[in-house]
C-alpha cells in the first residue's frame, strides 16, 4: 500500500521518525536527547516559543551526595516532605524512585552545560522553599533557574530535528499501539509516522484568566490522551501559586514571585500589616502552597481587598539574589527593597495528567508522557516546591530511553488517518471567566454545576489553526477538571471545596511509612 493510500489519498504531507517528542521544555528536550543518544531518529514538534521551564524561578529540589549536603539532608527526608505535601495521594514507590534518581539527572544536565550558583567553589548554593524541611534547592542566576536549564538544553539539542510552528492534533494508533501524529503546520495537515511518541506539552494554566504559565500552556497533551481513550487522573489538583505579582492587569501570563523569597525570610501580610498565615500552619509562610494560597484567598475574601503583600524589605542583597523578581516588580512600578510586593494566588501547576509509570509509559504501546502533562504519582494532591524540574529531568530521560527501546523493537510504522472527529469548543475568554469563577482556589457544588452548564454550550469547531486547536483542547480539559472536582467531595491538597472543608480519609490511598529508598 502506498503512503498516500494509507493516508486516505488526501494529499497530506508526510514525514517519518523513530521517536516524536511533542514539546521543547525540560522534559521534552531531555527525552529527545536521551532517545537521540540511543541511536534513534528523533523529531521534536514545537507549536510555540517560550516554555514553562524558561519561566521557572525557584530551582531544582535535589538531595546532594553526603559530602555536599547541608542540615543532615537525605533522600528519605525529601521523600517524606513530598509525601506530606501530596496529602495522601502520592504513590510512595514513585516518589522514592524519582527523588532517589535526582542527583544523577542533575549531573547529566550539568554535563549538558547547565551551571548553578555556588556558595563557594565546587559547592552549590542551597535555599529552602515551602514544604521543605531542609535547604536542598539548587538554583541558577539567583532566581533564573529555568532560564539556565532551558539555555543549556537548547544548546545541547541544537543538532536535533526541531520543527517549529507544528501543532500536534491527534495521536494516531492502530490495534492499541502508536503509529504516528496528525500535525498542522504552515503547509497544512500532515502525518509524522512513528512507533514512539512522547507527550511533553506542559500544563493547562490558560484554563484561567490569570496564570504564571506561558501562552502555550493549554492542556494539549491531556486532551490528546483523552481523545485517544487513555486514562487521566488527579485533574482537580491544580496548584495556584500563592504569590503571583498583582499588577492590576486583567488576565494573561503574570510573573510569579518565587517561593525562595519566603525561603530567605520574606513574610506575607495584609494591608494592615497583619500576618496572613499566623495560626494557619506550623510552617507559617513556608507551609505547602495549597495552605498558603488558601490562606491568602481567605484573607482577601475577609477584607474585600484585591491582594495581600509580600514584605521582602528585610532581605539583604535582594537585587542580586532575585534579579528576575526585581525586574518584574520594577516594571510594575514597585521597588521590592523598599515596599511590600502586592501578590495574589495564580493558576500555576497541574499535579495531575496522563497516567504513566515512572518511565513515562502510558497504557498505549509506544505512547509516553513526561513532565507536567504526566501523572506519575510523584505529586499526589499537591506538588512540593521545585519538584517539577526534578521530575522533568528524571522522567524525561527515562521516557526518552524507553521510547527509543520501543521504537527499535517495534520497527517502522505506517499511520492511517482516523475518521474525522467532532470537537467542541467555547470561546477562550468565556471559558477562562467560567473556570476562574467556578473552579479556582476554592470550589463548591453549585459553582461546578454552573460550570458544567457553561461547558455544555460549547459548539463544534473545525480546526484550521493553532487557536482553534487550543480552544478545543482547553474545553476538553476543562470538562475533565470539572468532573474530577465534582467527584472529589472533600478538601485535600490544592483542591479546596467550600462545601466539604474537611478531608475524607476514604478518598485517599493508604500510605505506608517510608523508611528507606532502595
Amino acid at each position: 500500500m502506498s503512503a498516500q493510500a494509507a493516508c486516505g489519498g488526501r494529499g497530506y504531507w508526510q514525514q517519518r521518525a523513530d521517536v516524536v517528542v511533542i514539546g521543547t521544555g525540560v522534559a521534552g528536550l531531555v527525552a529527545a536527547l536521551a532517545a537521540h543518544r540511543r541511536g534513534q531518529k528523533v523529531m521534536v514538534l514545537s507549536k510555540a516559543g517560550d516554555t514553562a521551564t524558561f519561566y521557572a524561578q525557584g530551582g531544582i529540589a535535589v538531595v546532594l551526595p553526603d559530602a555536599l549536603r547541608e542540615d543532615g539532608d537525605s533522600v528519605e527526608a525529601h521523600v517524606a516532605d513530598t509525601l506530606a505535601a501530596g496529602a495522601g495521594l502520592c504513590v510512595p514507590e514513585a516518589v522514592c524512585s524519582i527523588v532517589g534518581d535526582g542527583y544523577r539527572a542533575v549531573r547529566d544536565l550539568v554535563d549538558d552545560g547547565a551551571r548553578f550558583d555556588e556558595a563557594s567553589p565546587g559547592q552549590w548554593s542551597l535555599t529552602r522553599e515551602g514544604g521543605h524541611s531542609r535547604r536542598r534547592i539548587i538554583h541558577a542566576g539567583g532566581d533564573a533557574t529555568g532560564a539556565e536549564v532551558q539555555r543549556a538544553l537548547d544548546v545541547a539539542a541544537a543538532m536535533l530535528d526541531i520543527r517549529r510552528n507544528h501543532v500536534a492534533l491527534e495521536i494516531l494508533h492502530d490495534d492499541g499501539a502508536v503509529t504516528g501524529v496528525l500535525t498542522l503546520n504552515d503547509d497544512g495537515l500532515g502525518i509524522v509516522h512513528a512507533r514512539s511518541v512522547i507527550l511533553a506539552t506542559g500544563g493547562l494554566g490558560h484554563l484561567y484568566s490569570a496564570t504564571t504559565n506561558p501562552e502555550g500552556s493549554t492542556g494539549d497533551g491531556v486532551a490528546l490522551a483523552m481523545w485517544a481513550g487513555l486514562p487521566v487522573a488527579d485533574l482537580e489538583f491544580i496548584q495556584f501559586h500563592p504569590t503571583m505579582l498583582f499588577d492590576g492587569h486583567a488576565g494573561g501570563r503574570r510573573p510569579l514571585i518565587t517561593e525562595a523569597v519566603r525561603g530567605e525570610g520574606a513574610v506575607l501580610i495584609d494591608s494592615q500589616g497583619r500576618s496572613v498565615t499566623h495560626g494557619v500552619h506550623p510552617m507559617g509562610d513556608l507551609a505547602p502552597r495549597d495552605v498558603v494560597a488558601a490562606a491568602i484567598d481567605a484573607r482577601m475574601t475577609a477584607t474585600g481587598e484585591p491582594c495581600v503583600f509580600l514584605d521582602a524589605t528585610g532581605i539583604k542583597g535582594f537585587k542580586k539574589r532575585f534579579p528576575t523578581v526585581t525586574a518584574a516588580c520594577r516594571e510594575a512600578g514597585i521597588d521590592p527593597t523598599r515596599q511590600p510586593i502586592p501578590v495574589v494566588p495564580g493558576a500555576h501547576y497541574s499535579c495531575g495528567g496522563v497516567v504513566t509509570d515512572v518511565h513515562g509509559r502510558t497504557e498505549m504501546a509506544g505512547l509516553f508522557a513526561a513532565g507536567e502533562v504526566a501523572r506519575t504519582g510523584l505529586h499526589g494532591a499537591n506538588r512540593l516546591a521545585s519538584n517539577s524540574l526534578l521530575e522533568g529531568l528524571v522522567v524525561g530521560g527515562r521516557a526518552g530511553r524507553a521510547a527509543a527501546a520501543h521504537a527499535s523493537e517495534a520497527g517502522p510504522s505506517t499511520a492511517r488517518l482516523p475518521e474525522p472527529a467532532v470537537r467542541r469548543a467555547l470561546p477562550r475568554p468565556d471559558l477562562q471567566r467560567a473556570m476562574s469563577r467556578y473552579a479556582s482556589v476554592v470550589r463548591d457544588d453549585a459553582g461546578l454545576r454552573a460550570l458544567s452548564q457553561v461547558l455544555e454550550a460549547a459548539t463544534p469547531r473545525k480546526i484550521n489553526s493553532r487557536k482553534d486547536f487550543e480552544d478545543v483542547a482547553l474545553t476538553t480539559v476543562a470538562g475533565g477538571v470539572m468532573a474530577a472536582a465534582l467527584a472529589r467531595t472533600e478538601t485535600r491538597g490544592c483542591h479546596h471545596r467550600a462545601d466539604y472543608p474537611d478531608t475524607d480519609p476514604a478518598m485517599a490511598f493508604t500510605l505506608e511509612p517510608v523508611v528507606a529508598c532502595v
